[in-house]
């Protein structure tokens, strides 16, 4: 199970687990970001490599606005993830 909530003034959550068969929601919601943006992981138990994509696809997009996405609150597992792919360089990481 996968949900990305969004408020109107926090930053916006991903829930459980973002794996392949829930990237098209995750692209759909990402694809509305226009401005720099906080992603709060601290409930999601998973990523794959097409959840990856999809941040990434999203933070070149917003690189070439002169935007970002900062990402919070990983886990251990997943913050390991990021540092394997390189990510952590490619991203904030609070």
């Amino acid at each position: 199970m996968f949900d990305v909530i969004r408020s109107e003034s926090g930053p916006l959550r991903f829930v459980g687990r973002l794996d392949a068969s829930q990237v098209d929601k995750t692209r759909a919601v990402l694809d509305t970001i226009s401005e720099s943006c906080v992603i709060d992981f601290a409930a999601l138990e998973y990523i794959s490599s097409a959840g990856l994509g999809a941040l990434l696809a999203t933070q070149k997009r917003l690189g070439d606005a002169g935007h970002s996405l900062t990402l919070a609150h990983l886990n251990k597992h997943i913050r390991e993830i990021f540092r394997i792919a390189g990510f952590d360089i490619v991203f904030p990481i609070e």
